[in-house]
Protein backbone atom coordinates (compact mmCIF):
# COMPACT_ATOMS: atom_id res chain seq x y z
CA UNK A 1 0.00 0.00 0.00
CA UNK A 2 0.94 3.63 -0.55
CA UNK A 3 0.77 5.75 2.18
CA UNK A 4 -1.31 9.02 2.35
CA UNK A 5 2.29 10.91 2.87
CA UNK A 6 2.97 9.08 -0.59
CA UNK A 7 -0.32 10.18 -2.65
CA UNK A 8 0.61 13.53 -1.23
CA UNK A 9 3.95 13.51 -2.54
CA UNK A 10 3.08 12.38 -6.08
CA UNK A 11 0.25 14.90 -6.54
CA UNK A 12 2.42 17.41 -5.92
CA UNK A 13 5.62 16.11 -7.86
CA UNK A 14 3.02 16.19 -10.30
CA UNK A 15 2.06 20.06 -9.65
CA UNK A 16 5.32 20.60 -10.59
CA UNK A 17 5.48 18.91 -13.77
CA UNK A 18 2.13 20.90 -15.00
CA UNK A 19 3.59 24.20 -13.41
CA UNK A 20 6.47 23.77 -15.67
CA UNK A 21 4.48 22.81 -18.77
CA UNK A 22 2.14 26.12 -18.41
CA UNK A 23 4.92 28.42 -18.84
CA UNK A 24 3.56 31.40 -20.69
CA UNK A 25 5.33 30.71 -24.53
CA UNK A 26 8.62 32.19 -24.31
CA UNK A 27 9.95 35.31 -26.90
CA UNK A 28 12.69 34.36 -29.46
CA UNK A 29 16.16 36.42 -29.18
CA UNK A 30 15.97 38.29 -32.11
CA UNK A 31 11.77 39.13 -31.31
CA UNK A 32 11.39 42.72 -30.81
CA UNK A 33 10.27 42.05 -27.05
CA UNK A 34 12.88 39.08 -26.54
CA UNK A 35 14.73 38.99 -23.66
CA UNK A 36 18.76 39.21 -25.42
CA UNK A 37 20.32 36.03 -25.55
CA UNK A 38 23.00 34.73 -23.61
CA UNK A 39 26.54 34.13 -24.32
CA UNK A 40 26.70 30.26 -25.07
CA UNK A 41 29.48 27.59 -25.85
CA UNK A 42 29.33 24.94 -28.91
CA UNK A 43 30.18 21.25 -27.93
CA UNK A 44 31.89 19.02 -29.58
CA UNK A 45 28.37 17.28 -29.99
CA UNK A 46 27.36 20.62 -32.19
CA UNK A 47 24.46 21.30 -28.93
CA UNK A 48 24.91 25.01 -27.57
CA UNK A 49 25.16 25.54 -23.40
CA UNK A 50 24.04 29.32 -22.18
CA UNK A 51 25.72 30.74 -19.71
CA UNK A 52 26.05 33.55 -17.52
CA UNK A 53 28.83 35.23 -15.26
CA UNK A 54 28.75 37.04 -12.13
CA UNK A 55 31.18 37.96 -9.41
CA UNK A 56 34.97 39.51 -10.07
CA UNK A 57 36.13 39.23 -13.54
CA UNK A 58 37.71 35.92 -15.06
CA UNK A 59 41.12 37.70 -15.38
CA UNK A 60 41.21 39.14 -12.23
CA UNK A 61 39.84 36.14 -10.28
CA UNK A 62 41.36 34.26 -7.46
CA UNK A 63 38.74 31.39 -7.71
CA UNK A 64 36.25 30.22 -10.09
CA UNK A 65 33.07 28.70 -9.53
CA UNK A 66 30.48 26.99 -12.08
CA UNK A 67 26.74 26.50 -10.54
CA UNK A 68 24.95 23.80 -11.45
CA UNK A 69 21.18 24.44 -11.01
CA UNK A 70 18.69 20.98 -10.29
CA UNK A 71 16.00 19.59 -11.12
CA UNK A 72 13.41 22.20 -12.61
CA UNK A 73 15.23 25.71 -12.29
CA UNK A 74 18.02 26.97 -14.82
CA UNK A 75 21.13 29.43 -14.96
CA UNK A 76 18.83 32.66 -13.09
CA UNK A 77 18.62 30.75 -10.23
CA UNK A 78 19.82 32.69 -7.07
CA UNK A 79 23.14 32.39 -5.25
CA UNK A 80 22.48 34.13 -2.12
CA UNK A 81 26.53 34.47 -1.38
CA UNK A 82 27.09 38.88 -0.45
CA UNK A 83 28.81 40.93 -2.77
CA UNK A 84 31.25 41.91 -0.30
CA UNK A 85 32.55 38.09 0.27
CA UNK A 86 32.81 37.76 -3.68
CA UNK A 87 34.70 40.46 -3.87
CA UNK A 88 37.01 39.93 -0.97
CA UNK A 89 37.68 36.65 -2.30
CA UNK A 90 38.02 37.30 -5.48
CA UNK A 91 35.80 34.56 -6.76
CA UNK A 92 34.18 34.75 -10.83
CA UNK A 93 30.58 32.50 -10.98
CA UNK A 94 29.76 30.91 -13.80
CA UNK A 95 25.89 29.54 -14.24
CA UNK A 96 24.99 27.95 -17.16
CA UNK A 97 21.93 26.49 -18.37
CA UNK A 98 21.82 22.28 -18.39
CA UNK A 99 20.75 20.81 -21.22
CA UNK A 100 17.64 21.33 -22.24
CA UNK A 101 17.10 23.94 -19.89
CA UNK A 102 16.61 28.07 -20.30
CA UNK A 103 18.52 28.90 -23.30
CA UNK A 104 20.42 25.80 -24.04
CA UNK A 105 19.50 22.90 -26.39
CA UNK A 106 17.97 19.80 -25.57
CA UNK A 107 20.26 16.52 -25.48
CA UNK A 108 17.94 13.20 -26.51
CA UNK A 109 21.31 11.16 -25.58
CA UNK A 110 21.08 12.40 -21.76
CA UNK A 111 23.17 10.84 -18.93
CA UNK A 112 25.03 10.89 -15.96
CA UNK A 113 28.39 11.08 -18.38
CA UNK A 114 27.05 13.78 -20.87
CA UNK A 115 26.20 15.88 -17.71
CA UNK A 116 29.68 15.55 -16.37
CA UNK A 117 31.14 15.79 -19.92
CA UNK A 118 29.09 19.04 -20.32
CA UNK A 119 30.59 20.53 -17.13
CA UNK A 120 34.02 19.45 -18.15
CA UNK A 121 33.85 20.76 -21.95
CA UNK A 122 32.11 23.79 -20.48
CA UNK A 123 35.39 24.59 -18.36
CA UNK A 124 37.52 24.24 -20.82
CA UNK A 125 35.83 26.19 -23.34
CA UNK A 126 36.06 28.99 -20.29
CA UNK A 127 39.30 28.62 -19.21
CA UNK A 128 38.35 27.16 -15.44
CA UNK A 129 39.95 24.51 -13.64
CA UNK A 130 38.04 22.80 -11.45
CA UNK A 131 39.41 21.61 -8.12
CA UNK A 132 36.75 20.73 -5.86
CA UNK A 133 32.40 20.00 -5.35
CA UNK A 134 29.96 21.03 -2.83
CA UNK A 135 26.79 19.51 -3.54
CA UNK A 136 23.50 21.05 -1.94
CA UNK A 137 20.74 18.18 -0.96
CA UNK A 138 22.09 15.61 -3.83
CA UNK A 139 20.14 13.05 -5.27
CA UNK A 140 19.97 9.83 -3.54
CA UNK A 141 19.00 6.86 -5.85
CA UNK A 142 17.66 3.71 -3.99
CA UNK A 143 18.84 1.40 -6.66
CA UNK A 144 22.43 2.31 -5.53
CA UNK A 145 23.74 -1.37 -4.27
CA UNK A 146 25.34 -0.28 -1.35
CA UNK A 147 22.06 0.75 0.13
CA UNK A 148 21.57 -1.80 2.63
CA UNK A 149 17.85 -3.21 2.72
CA UNK A 150 17.03 -2.32 6.01
CA UNK A 151 17.70 1.55 5.82
CA UNK A 152 15.49 2.28 2.77
CA UNK A 153 12.68 -0.67 2.98
CA UNK A 154 10.28 1.49 4.50
CA UNK A 155 10.72 4.64 2.78
CA UNK A 156 8.03 5.87 0.91
CA UNK A 157 9.74 8.08 -0.98
CA UNK A 158 11.23 4.67 -2.52
CA UNK A 159 8.20 3.22 -3.73
CA UNK A 160 7.16 6.43 -5.42
CA UNK A 161 10.19 6.71 -7.52
CA UNK A 162 9.63 3.08 -8.67
CA UNK A 163 6.33 4.12 -9.62
CA UNK A 164 6.66 7.47 -10.85
CA UNK A 165 9.68 5.64 -13.42
CA UNK A 166 7.44 2.90 -14.95
CA UNK A 167 5.19 5.43 -15.85
CA UNK A 168 7.53 7.53 -17.51
CA UNK A 169 9.49 4.83 -19.10
CA UNK A 170 6.78 2.64 -20.60
CA UNK A 171 3.29 5.43 -20.75
CA UNK A 172 5.40 8.76 -21.36
CA UNK A 173 2.13 10.10 -23.45
CA UNK A 174 -0.03 9.40 -20.59
CA UNK A 175 2.23 11.12 -17.83
CA UNK A 176 2.29 14.19 -20.47
CA UNK A 177 -1.05 13.88 -20.68
CA UNK A 178 -1.82 13.59 -16.89
CA UNK A 179 0.71 16.35 -15.63
CA UNK A 180 -0.86 19.30 -18.28
CA UNK A 181 -4.33 18.81 -16.75
CA UNK A 182 -5.52 21.68 -14.92
CA UNK A 183 -6.94 19.32 -11.65
CA UNK A 184 -3.23 19.62 -10.74
CA UNK A 185 -2.75 21.75 -7.31
CA UNK A 186 -1.01 25.34 -8.33
CA UNK A 187 2.20 26.60 -7.04
CA UNK A 188 0.66 28.24 -3.82
CA UNK A 189 -0.51 24.71 -2.74
CA UNK A 190 2.74 23.22 -3.57
CA UNK A 191 4.57 25.82 -1.67
CA UNK A 192 2.51 25.56 1.70
CA UNK A 193 2.79 21.20 1.16
CA UNK A 194 4.06 20.36 4.37
CA UNK A 195 4.81 17.05 2.85
CA UNK A 196 7.49 18.67 1.03
CA UNK A 197 9.04 21.81 3.17
CA UNK A 198 9.33 21.96 6.38
CA UNK A 199 8.24 25.41 8.08
CA UNK A 200 11.29 27.37 7.49
CA UNK A 201 10.81 26.06 3.74
CA UNK A 202 7.68 27.40 4.02
CA UNK A 203 8.46 30.84 5.56
CA UNK A 204 11.54 31.28 2.38
CA UNK A 205 8.63 30.23 -0.08
CA UNK A 206 6.36 32.98 1.50
CA UNK A 207 9.41 35.69 0.54
CA UNK A 208 9.80 34.29 -3.16
CA UNK A 209 7.28 35.46 -5.63
CA UNK A 210 6.71 31.83 -6.47
CA UNK A 211 8.42 28.68 -6.46
CA UNK A 212 11.59 29.66 -8.65
CA UNK A 213 11.87 26.07 -10.51
CA UNK A 214 11.14 27.42 -14.48
CA UNK A 215 10.87 31.72 -15.00
CA UNK A 216 9.65 32.95 -17.82
CA UNK A 217 13.23 34.73 -18.50
CA UNK A 218 15.25 31.14 -18.40
CA UNK A 219 13.35 29.75 -21.78
CA UNK A 220 13.93 31.02 -25.29
CA UNK A 221 12.31 27.66 -26.75
CA UNK A 222 11.05 27.73 -29.75
CA UNK A 223 7.30 28.62 -28.74
CA UNK A 224 5.19 25.90 -30.56
CA UNK A 225 7.41 23.08 -28.97
CA UNK A 226 7.89 24.69 -25.46
CA UNK A 227 5.03 22.30 -23.39
CA UNK A 228 7.07 19.02 -25.13
CA UNK A 229 10.75 20.26 -25.09
CA UNK A 230 9.96 21.05 -21.03
CA UNK A 231 8.09 17.81 -20.35
CA UNK A 232 11.00 16.16 -21.97
CA UNK A 233 13.77 17.55 -20.50
CA UNK A 234 12.10 17.10 -16.52
CA UNK A 235 11.16 13.16 -17.64
CA UNK A 236 14.54 12.79 -19.00
CA UNK A 237 16.54 14.34 -16.18
CA UNK A 238 14.55 12.24 -13.66
CA UNK A 239 14.57 9.09 -15.22
CA UNK A 240 18.67 9.36 -15.31
CA UNK A 241 18.73 10.86 -11.80
CA UNK A 242 16.82 7.45 -10.29
CA UNK A 243 16.86 4.73 -13.23
CA UNK A 244 20.23 2.51 -13.68
CA UNK A 245 23.74 3.79 -12.85
CA UNK A 246 26.97 2.00 -14.37
CA UNK A 247 28.69 2.60 -10.80
CA UNK A 248 28.15 2.49 -6.81
CA UNK A 249 28.63 6.04 -6.04
CA UNK A 250 29.40 4.53 -2.63
CA UNK A 251 32.44 2.85 -3.63
CA UNK A 252 34.21 5.66 -4.74
CA UNK A 253 37.64 6.41 -4.05
CA UNK A 254 38.79 10.35 -3.21
CA UNK A 255 40.13 11.66 -6.37
CA UNK A 256 41.72 14.32 -4.21
CA UNK A 257 45.20 14.63 -2.36
CA UNK A 258 45.55 12.75 0.24
CA UNK A 259 44.51 14.62 3.71
CA UNK A 260 42.80 17.12 1.98
CA UNK A 261 38.93 17.77 1.61
CA UNK A 262 37.82 19.53 -1.54
CA UNK A 263 34.07 17.10 -1.13
CA UNK A 264 31.15 18.96 0.51
CA UNK A 265 27.87 17.78 1.49
CA UNK A 266 25.37 20.03 2.42
CA UNK A 267 21.98 18.43 3.77
CA UNK A 268 19.15 19.76 5.80
CA UNK A 269 18.38 17.71 8.89
CA UNK A 270 14.56 18.07 8.21
CA UNK A 271 14.61 17.40 3.98
CA UNK A 272 11.37 15.68 2.86
CA UNK A 273 12.59 14.87 -0.34
CA UNK A 274 16.62 13.53 0.36
CA UNK A 275 16.23 11.93 3.46
CA UNK A 276 19.11 13.11 5.70
CA UNK A 277 19.50 9.78 7.43
CA UNK A 278 20.57 8.48 4.23
CA UNK A 279 22.71 11.11 3.34
CA UNK A 280 24.50 10.44 6.06
CA UNK A 281 25.03 6.72 5.27
CA UNK A 282 26.12 8.16 2.09
CA UNK A 283 28.86 10.15 3.83
CA UNK A 284 29.82 7.52 6.07
CA UNK A 285 30.30 5.39 3.12
CA UNK A 286 32.69 8.00 1.88
CA UNK A 287 34.76 9.77 4.97
CA UNK A 288 36.12 11.94 2.64
CA UNK A 289 33.36 13.63 1.63
CA UNK A 290 32.68 16.50 4.62
CA UNK A 291 28.88 16.20 5.40
CA UNK A 292 27.35 19.70 6.82
CA UNK A 293 23.80 19.76 8.00
CA UNK A 294 21.19 22.57 8.92
CA UNK A 295 19.79 21.83 11.81
CA UNK A 296 16.39 22.89 11.34
CA UNK A 297 16.98 22.76 7.33
CA UNK A 298 14.48 21.70 4.73
CA UNK A 299 15.66 20.84 1.37
CA UNK A 300 15.84 24.70 0.47
CA UNK A 301 18.45 25.34 2.33
CA UNK A 302 20.34 27.22 -0.62
CA UNK A 303 18.15 29.79 0.03
CA UNK A 304 18.49 30.01 3.87
CA UNK A 305 20.43 33.51 5.32
CA UNK A 306 24.32 32.85 5.26
CA UNK A 307 24.44 29.85 3.84
CA UNK A 308 26.02 30.36 0.57
CA UNK A 309 28.57 32.34 2.42
CA UNK A 310 29.68 29.35 4.96
CA UNK A 311 29.36 27.02 1.74
CA UNK A 312 31.98 28.97 0.07
CA UNK A 313 34.40 29.42 3.23
CA UNK A 314 34.33 25.81 3.36
CA UNK A 315 34.75 24.90 -0.09
CA UNK A 316 37.79 28.00 -1.16
CA UNK A 317 39.15 28.32 3.04
CA UNK A 318 38.31 25.44 4.56
CA UNK A 319 36.83 26.98 7.04
CA UNK A 320 33.85 24.79 8.90
CA UNK A 321 31.19 26.74 10.34
CA UNK A 322 30.42 24.39 13.46
CA UNK A 323 26.57 25.32 13.44
CA UNK A 324 26.42 22.85 10.59
CA UNK A 325 28.06 20.27 12.12
CA UNK A 326 25.90 17.21 12.16
CA UNK A 327 23.70 15.95 15.04
CA UNK A 328 25.68 13.13 17.60
CA UNK A 329 24.01 10.61 16.11
CA UNK A 330 25.31 7.26 14.76
CA UNK A 331 25.93 6.74 11.33
CA UNK A 332 24.07 3.83 9.84
CA UNK A 333 26.66 0.85 9.06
Amino acid sequence: MVSRAAIVLLIGLLGMFYQATQLPPPNRPDSPNGVPASPRVRLSDGRYLAYREKGVPKDQAKHSIIIVHGFGSSKDMNFLAPQELIDELGIYILQYDRAGYGESDPNPKRSLKSEALDIEELADQLQIGLAGVAMIAPVINYQWPSFPERLIKEDYRRKLIKWTMSLANYFPKLLHWWVTQKWLPSNSVIEKNPAFFNKRDIDILETIPGFPMLTKASYIFLSLVLEQVVFDTLRGDWMVAFGNWEFDPLKLSNPFPPNRTSAHIWQGYEDKVVPSQIQRFVTGKLPWIQYHEVPDGGHLIVHYSGLCEAILKALLLGEENLSYRPRPEVFVS
